[in-house]
């Protein structure tokens, strides 16, 4: 029998023990590459928030890039996820999902803010209040 691209014998492909197809899972050397890329990832953050060297907003700026610098080699060496993993399913589901975290997120704090903005009484109308 010919080997064809459709041929899903234990010979042409490596089958776990429930008869799937085994995935490329990493190896050791890239669990510790991510490992102590979130170390470093981490730490640094820490660092800069804990001795108070920058500005806070600097710091937090720096903060948000470093998480989601974090996120993204937490994606590659732990979820495995790239562009060629399960068809490219993963990668869709991803980008749908960032969109819906950013729709949420950012019509969250658009109603928080004009809540606050709409809803407090002006300083003026507070002193009329109490007296």
């Amino acid at each position: 029998m010919s080997a064809d691209k459709n041929d899903h014998s234990p010979e042409s492909h490596e089958v776990d023990h429930l008869g799937h197809e085994a995935h490329n899972h990493g190896s050791f050397r890239s669990y510790m590459i991510g490992f102590v890329l979130s170390v470093i990832l981490t730490a640094i953050p820490f660092a800069l928030v804990m001795t108070g060297a920058l500005p806070p907003q600097a710091t937090a700026l720096i903060v948000m890039a470093f998480a989601v610098v974090q996120i993204v080699v937490h994606m590659i060496y732990f979820l495995h996820m790239n562009s060629k993993s399960e068809g490219g399913w993963t990668m869709l589901a991803l980008i749908f999902t960032i969109i819906v975290v950013v729709i949420a997120l950012s019509g969250s704090l658009w109603v928080m803010y004009h809540l606050n903005a709409n809803m407090m009484p002006a300083t003026h109308e507070m002193s009329q209040m109490s007296s």
